[in-house]
């Protein structure tokens, strides 16, 4: 009847890319088929204190396993200055839905980018050509570190460009990936031409202009988050085969959220959910296609799966500290 505690360290160690990958992919197409559920991500305000609290809970059957879990998460920006900690922190609680018994208790901000850059992953997967060789990453901080692992394991990246206003950035990611593919710096322009791009900067004014993206490239638009948030010029959404996670999330604080409250992109814009291409429902790319794009917000389920993969990981590999969180008895 033991829990598991799994710090940062040790959900890297356990969130291997692929395994990630198929589990988030296995959740979209839960969430597709209603093997899900997911309640509506609940928010605690707190002005004085400059932030708030987020929780995210969802239970999802694969038909090979089940599990539930809750995120607790939270964003105070004065945080690093006033405080010395970081704007988010999250923890993952992951369940047995059989008894509810807490089977492990885990860093929630590890697992969010890891199971970020497997949505990514699972959506290029489904829409960008298939011989795809070249990344373009806007914005380098630690998630585009996660793209890139999570997209490698679905397209033979070679080349990767990259984007950001921060040398230092550029630099740990040359430093980071650099034995293994050929790093180059470039403009944002140069970046959006290649075969798969992943933004992922907190902008409110777009910074990809239309004509900068390729004729065939799929744009994993990864950065908004929240309500005005907006990285893509509106003519990139409307040229292209557009693809969201979940439709009320992404109407009102994804990358479409802008363009779709000032009625310029509707609902006849909206190609489909990823999870209705994934189970097949709907298309993914096709030989008529040109730009594709998708839409990520992130979605509860996304965390359980990847909470089972670091779960079924730890367990199996001996890593974390097991305690006695819950009491046997009546």
């Amino acid at each position: 009847m033991e829990t598991l505690l799994l710090d940062p360290d040790a959900v890297a160690e356990c969130a291997r890319s692929g395994a990630v990958v198929e589990a988030v992919e296995a959740a979209f197409a839960a969430y597709a088929r209603g093997d899900a559920q997911m309640p509506a991500k609940s928010y605690i305000d707190l002005p004085q204190y400059d932030g708030d609290f987020r929780s995210m809970p969802a239970y999802m059957e694969t038909g090979e396993w089940d599990g539930a879990g809750v995120k607790w998460v939270n964003s105070h920006p004065n945080n690093p200055d006033a405080h010395d900690l970081p704007t988010v922190m999250g923890t993952m609680i992951y369940s047995d839905p059989e008894t509810a018994l807490p089977l492990a208790i885990m860093d929630g901000t590890t697992l969010t980018r890891e199971r970020t850059g497997a949505a990514a992953a699972v959506a290029t997967d489904h829409l960008a050509v298939q011989d795809a060789d070249s990344l373009g990453l806007i914005g380098v901080g630690a998630q585009a570190h996660a793209q890139l692992e999570a997209i490698a394991t679905v397209r033979d990246i070679e080349t990767v460009v990259v984007a950001d206003r921060d040398p230092d950035a550029i630099a740990a990611f040359c430093e980071a990936f650099g034995d293994a593919y050929e790093v180059r710096e470039g403009t944002i322009a140069e970046a959006a031409g290649c075969d798969v791009v992943s933004t992922t900067t907190p902008v409110r004014e777009p910074i990809v202009p239309r004509e900068a993206v390729g004729e065939h490239t799929h744009v994993n638009a990864m950065g908004a988050d929240a309500e005005g948030k907006h990285e893509l010029e509106d003519e990139i959404l409307l040229d292209a085969k557009l693809v969201i996670d979940d439709h009320a999330q992404c109407t009102h604080s994804g990358e479409i959220n802008v363009p779709y409250a000032a009625g310029t992109l509707t609902d006849a814009d909206i190609h489909a959910e990823l999870g209705d291409v994934v189970i097949g429902e709907e298309t993914g790319r096709t030989d008529a296609d040109g730009i594709t794009v998708f839409d990520s917000t992130g979605l509860a389920i996304q965390d359980v799966a990847s909470a089972h993969v670091v779960y079924e990981y730890a367990s199996k590999h001996d890593v974390g500290t097991a305690m006695e969180l819950v009491g046997t008895g009546r």
